[in-house]
C-alpha cells in the first residue's frame, strides 16, 4: 500500500510541476565550427562555386544548430582578400542606411554580389533545355541534379522522372519509358543498366563483324591457292619442213 501511495504522489507531483525542462542546446563555438574545416572565401570564384560555398557553410551551421548571430560572425571570419573588403564596405553602407545587419540580410547581399539573379535565371533555362547529348547517364544525372536546384517551381518526383526520361538518348528512352518509373533514383539506375547492356551488345556486334570479315578473307586466300596455275601450251610451228 505504501508503494502504491508513493507512486500516486509522484504522479500528482509530475502533473503539478510539469515535465522536466529540456537542457539547452550546446553552444556553437568558433572552435567547434572550425573542426569541420570550412573553406575560406576570397570572392574570386565562379557564381556556381560561390553558391556551393554558402550551401556548405549552412550545412555546417544546421548540423551544429548555430544561432543566426554566430552564423554571420563565423561566415565573415572565413572571408579573405576581396570578399573581406567587399563586406567591410557593404556593412558600412547598410549601417549608413540604418539597415539591420542580420544573417538573412547578409545572405541576400552575398548572393546578389556573387550569385546574381541573372545567373540563376540562366541556370534555370539551362535546366529546362538539358538533354543527355554526348554525356553518359551518370554525367547527365549529375548535371540534372545540379541544375535542378535552380528551378524556381516545386519539383514533383514524377515530373523530375519524366523530364529526365525525355532528355535521354532515343534508344535508351524507348527501353525505360514503358516502365513508367516514378522514383528518380530508380530511373537513373535503370537507365544506367540499359546503357551498359547497350554497350555490351554493340561490342559483341563489332566482334562478330570482325570475325566474319576475317573468315571471308581467309576463305578467299584459300580458294586462290587452290586454283591451278595457268600453263602456256607449247606451240607447234606449222608449214615448216626440216
Amino acid at each position: 500500500m505504501d508503494a502504491l501511495r508513493q507512486l500516486g504522489e509522484n504522479a500528482a507531483g509530475a502533473q503539478m510541476h510539469g515535465p522536466h525542462p529540456q537542457p539547452p542546446p550546446p553552444e556553437c563555438s568558433l572552435e567547434d565550427f572550425l573542426k569541420h574545416q570550412p573553406a575560406k572565401f576570397d570572392g574570386k570564384t565562379s557564381p556556381d562555386q560561390a553558391d556551393q560555398w554558402m550551401k556548405d557553410m549552412e550545412r555546417i551551421f544546421d548540423a551544429k544548430r548555430c544561432p543566426n548571430e554566430s552564423r554571420l560572425a563565423f561566415t565573415v571570419y572565413m572571408f579573405t582578400g576581396e570578399a573581406e573588403h567587399w563586406w567591410a564596405s557593404m556593412r558600412l553602407v547598410m549601417e549608413e542606411r540604418h539597415e539591420e545587419v542580420t544573417w538573412e540580410a547578409f545572405k541576400r547581399k552575398f548572393l546578389s554580389e556573387y550569385f546574381p539573379d541573372s545567373v540563376r535565371y540562366a541556370k534555370e533555362v539551362e535546366f529546362l533545355q538539358l538533354v543527355q547529348g554526348d554525356k553518359s547517364i551518370a554525367e547527365y544525372a549529375e548535371r540534372f541534379k545540379r541544375l535542378g536546384r535552380f528551378y524556381t517551381m516545386s519539383l514533383d518526383e514524377e515530373w523530375r522522372c519524366r523530364k529526365f526520361e525525355n532528355g535521354l538518348h532515343g534508344d535508351i528512352r524507348l527501353m525505360v519509358a514503358p516502365l513508367s518509373i516514378k522514383d528518380f533514383a530508380a530511373l537513373v539506375e535503370r537507365a544506367r543498366v540499359m546503357e551498359r547492356m547497350k554497350a555490351e551488345v554493340e561490342a559483341q556486334q563489332v566482334q562478330q563483324q570482325q570475325k566474319a570479315s576475317g573468315s571471308s578473307g581467309s576463305r578467299s586466300r584459300v580458294e586462290e591457292r587452290k586454283k591451278p596455275y595457268s600453263r602456256s601450251q607449247p606451240q607447234v610451228a606449222r608449214g615448216f619442213t626440216p
